[in-house]
């Protein structure tokens, strides 16, 4: 296997660490030069074997993995990511389908970039997905009870559902967490965009439609009648507001 280089300052371990996978080495060498200009530490990776093998050997806090890949795509390169790490990971591919997008987002993915792209735009998303792994909360948060039959754990980000603790993807509980904060009242879909996703995403609505349904799938006892979350249509979405309803029995 040829062996994969690391930056030049790689004993700063401040400096994320990000693995880009991708069979043309034209575009890593491109991803590379911008991530390492804005003080990104880079693993290269050429194949999804070695993508792999860099995951567990490294432990990357980004992964930026190409679709379009020989003998095995990126679909696949993620699954077994996933079943190692829960570690970040932006799609880039050729591909601008829907289905495509859904397709990744539902094996574990965090985001996806269209080729052709700008190394701003890219920049940018990494930075997004960063920050949106960042821990939020904080030592003694309690759990908050939603009803008897879900709560929330704010310190350790599960749900707690009929007494079975089940932990949530971050971005699935930054969503969650930010309605919960704003209970009772509309969140419009460019705040809940900027706030859990960034500023860049403000627009991503089918995004934010995705991670509903997900969280969806995750707490409510029938999703295609929800209790908890509500969708305000042309607006955006409204937890339900458990706290009054404690308040008043």
């Amino acid at each position: 296997m040829r062996k994969l280089s690391l930056s030049s300052e790689n004993n700063a371990p401040e400096r994320p660490l990000i693995l880009v996978v991708d069979d043309e080495p034209r575009i890593i060498r491109f991803v590379r030069i911008n991530l390492e200009m804005e003080g990104f530490r880079v693993l290269e990776a050429h194949n999804g074997l070695e993508a792999v093998d860099q995951v567990r050997a490294n432990l990357p806090d980004l992964v930026i993995l190409d679709v379009m890949m020989p003998e095995m795509d990126g679909f696949e390169t993620l699954q077994l990511i996933r079943e190692i790490t829960h570690v970040p990971v932006i799609m880039l591919t050729v591909r601008n389908a829907e289905e495509d997008r859904v397709r990744g987002l539902d094996s574990g993915a965090d985001d996806y970039v269209t080729k052709p792209f700008s190394p701003r735009e890219l920049v940018s998303r990494v930075r997004a997905v960063l920050r949106r792994m960042q821990p939020l909360a904080q030592a003694g948060t309690p759990v908050l009870i939603v009803d008897e039959r879900l709560s929330v754990d704010i310190n350790t980000g599960e749900i707690i559902l009929n007494g079975e603790r089940e932990r949530l993807r971050p971005t699935e509980f930054r969503l969650l967490r930010h309605l919960i904060e704003n209970a009772g009242w509309t969140v419009p879909y460019g705040t809940l965009l900027s706030k859990v996703w960034g500023y860049e995403y403000k627009d991503a609505i089918s995004y934010l439609r995705l991670y509903i349904n997900y969280l969806r799938q995750r707490i409510e006892p029938d999703p295609a009648h929800p209790q908890y979350i509500f969708t305000e249509r042309g607006l955006g979405y409204r937890f339900v507001d458990f706290r009054r309803e404690v308040a008043e029995d």
